[in-house]
């Protein structure tokens, strides 16, 4: 069976030994964003460092994998940031109030999502704004490219970026993926990519979107632990839409923390 990674940065300092199969994900070459063009991108750190990344979907929440979850620990979500190591003028930085990740997650892979409760709730400008959820099953074929970003690694032994950058990557069929990954790979739940041949999503991505035709179809759950730009191996993706009713029976408060 092939090595697998979730890819958040928290698992490089709290639990990187733990995951045998999968591992989280950072963008391999790819380009620099344009400076505060994804004003809907979270930054998830604990003790200051970059560990997740994650989509602001509504002014108090955030969506992200599940593995991301940092319950024991201090974490704080900063938005309306391009350089994290930088303090601009336009970031928010904001404590977690509660973390609800999907209660069928148990550590593994599927169901790898999560919601996050801001609070205080963040404030709304050109620098941060939420980004809209698909309102329907709109099936993405493959062979497209979808556009991921974030801030984690951009080479195998890199440190994490400190600029958001983001590149493309081609959706391929989900029989490709099933036979690479095999029982970690759940059609109904994800879909996967071929990374672009400059890179991909690497360590650190986790959380962060997949974002096809301006809409955002996946989150950003594992690669090959061994080489997340290895063009033989898909990187993984959790499907947003299956999710849907979870996701407004949370953010309408109708679920016990």
């Amino acid at each position: 069976m092939h090595a697998l990674w979730t890819i958040s940065a928290l698992h490089m300092f709290s639990c990187f030994f733990s995951a045998s199969e999968a591992t989280g994900s950072g963008i391999v070459g790819g380009k620099v964003a344009k400076p505060h063009s994804k004003p809907y991108m979270a930054s998830l750190q604990v003790q200051g460092q970059h560990t997740c990344g994650g989509i602001l979907i509504r002014e108090d929440f955030v969506l992200t994998a599940a593995h991301c979850n940092a319950s024991d620990q201090i974490m704080m979500v900063v938005l309306g940031a391009h350089d994290i190591t930088k303090k601009e003028k336009s970031q928010q930085h904001i404590q977690v109030a509660e973390y609800h990740p999907h209660p069928n997650f148990h550590g593994k892979y599927n169901y790898d999502i999560m919601l996050l409760k801001l609070k205080p709730k963040a404030t709304l400008n050109r620098y941060v704004k939420p980004m809209g959820l698909p309102k329907k099953a709109g099936k993405t074929p493959a062979n497209i490219r979808c556009t991921v970003a974030g801030w984690g690694q951009t080479s195998k032994k890199s440190k994490m970026s400190p600029v958001l950058k983001e590149t493309t990557e081609k959706i391929q069929f989900s029989f490709e993926c099933k036979y690479i990954w095999q029982y970690h790979f759940e059609s109904d739940l994800m879909t996967c990519t071929k990374p672009d041949k400059w890179g991909g999503v690497c360590q650190g991505d986790s959380g962060g979107p997949l974002i096809c035709n301006t809409r955002p179809v996946g989150i950003t759950v594992f690669t090959y632990k061994n080489d997340c730009s290895d063009r033989r191996y898909p990187h993984v993706f959790m499907k947003i839409h299956p999710f849907l009713p979870w996701i407004k029976k949370v953010m309408e408060g109708n679920v016990v923390v």
